[in-house]
């Protein structure tokens, strides 16, 4: 648990060798589904008060699904759309990235205090996207930052239609 914990820390830290890291380390999926996870606790957490909010199961599950299909919709426009001849990649090396970008997610459980919802949530959502564009970057083999933060752009516009659909 202390080395979850540990890279849990250097991912919200924006450590791009973590991300390295995970990208190389196949047994660090399970690793990247526990913070998927408790990032989405913590903002079930948080939102306790806040009225429509899916329960802490609901809100897991979810995370789990939206998180495997952020993942493939990146994979595909990463390697697809927005390759460079460095790219190098396959969906497993994206979902332990992407997971380990959700680390910071897990402040939002102080999203509980009164009045600070809005803002934690803000702020930790902000931080999320962020390392998810490091995450992307790196597990793309990118030397863009831009290229990396439109994959994410473009991702984003295409898993909120489809989350539109569904």
């Amino acid at each position: 648990m202390a080395g979850l914990v540990d890279r849990m820390i250097r991912a919200a830290k924006l450590d791009v060798a973590l991300y390295e890291e995970v990208e190389a380390d196949v047994n660090a999926t399970g690793q990247a589904m526990v913070v998927v996870v408790l990032s989405s606790v913590a903002a079930g957490i948080g939102s306790i008060g806040v009225p429509g909010r899916p329960g802490l199961i609901m809100g897991a599950i979810g995370a789990l699904i939206a998180w495997f299909l952020w993942a493939l919709v990146t994979y595909f426009i990463g390697t697809r759309v927005l390759p460079t001849e460095k790219t190098e990649a396959d969906l497993g090396q994206l979902l332990r990235t992407i997971g380990f970008s959700s680390a910071p997610g897990v402040l939002r459980v102080l999203g509980i205090i009164p009045g600070l919802y809005g803002l934690i949530f803000f702020i930790a959502n902000l931080w999320m996207l962020v390392a998810m564009v490091i995450a992307v970057r790196q597990a793309l083999d990118y030397d863009s930052t831009f290229r990396a933060a439109m994959v994410c752009l473009i991702g984003w516009f295409i898993f909120m239609a489809l989350s539109w659909f569904i």
